[in-house]
């Protein structure tokens, strides 16, 4: 079974992953190989390292735009080597592997989109609107590699934090509506966060709807 999470940052792709791992799947890790390739340019003068979302920065930052591109760039890097690696695996049935995407993967283009959905059942944590204000606090408190794509927008005589509060709600809708196209999968968020909901539980969730399929 080859599977590809995506959904928002602190949807829980990260968890899910480690969990299907320890069952024994290989997980490839997007933010791994993104931080890999950017290592250079999270060093800072004293030595220590920035992490990704330290790097990037937020929206209303001087060096978020060309940063956010640049970001992009490797996630597109790092998606295709993992692809070329899921290609030449797809004659092996008994294969497990994971792919722990990033929040963005939906900005990586329809071709490398694609791609992953011939190699694997791309599964979409949701996120449903009642979260958001929880998500936005987590962002904001310890910030992660966020692509806004354009959707952030200051308006007189609005704080940056009444900014990010204001345009993250629209961010969050935009992203999901994505992920849902993409998806050949939804785990519901209410039902993947019920007690007693295991990783067995999480792959009978994924093989009952792909049976119905």
């Amino acid at each position: 079974m080859l599977l590809a999470l995506i959904g928002m940052a602190g949807s829980g792709k990260s968890h899910w992953s480690g969990e299907l791992e320890r069952l024994g799947f290989r997980c490839y890790c997007c933010d791994d190989l993104i931080a890999k390739r950017l290592g250079p340019e999270l060093a800072k003068p004293d030595g220590t390292v920035m992490s990704l979302g330290e790097w990037m920065g937020f929206p209303y930052e001087r060096l978020y735009e060309q940063r956010e591109a640049r970001y992009l760039e490797c996630e597109r890097d790092a998606l295709s080597e993992i692809l070329e690696t899921l290609e030449k695996r797809a004659d092996r049935p008994g294969e497990q592997i994971v792919v722990d995407t990033t929040g963005s993967v939906i900005y990586t283009g329809e071709e490398i989109l694609e791609r992953l959905r011939r190699c694997a059942t791309v599964v979409h944590l949701s996120t449903p609107p009642e979260v958001k204000e929880r998500m936005l606090q987590v962002y904001i408190s310890k910030p992660r590699p966020v692509l806004w794509r354009g959707l952030f927008s200051r308006e007189i005589p609005e704080t940056d934090a009444e900014a990010l509060a204001r345009c993250y709600p629209s961010l969050l809708f935009t992203r999901e509506r994505l992920y849902e196209r993409y998806a050949d999968v939804t785990v519901n968020y209410t039902r993947r966060n019920q007690t007693g909901f295991d990783v067995n539980e999480f792959l009978l969730e994924i093989k009952r709807v792909i049976i119905k399929q």
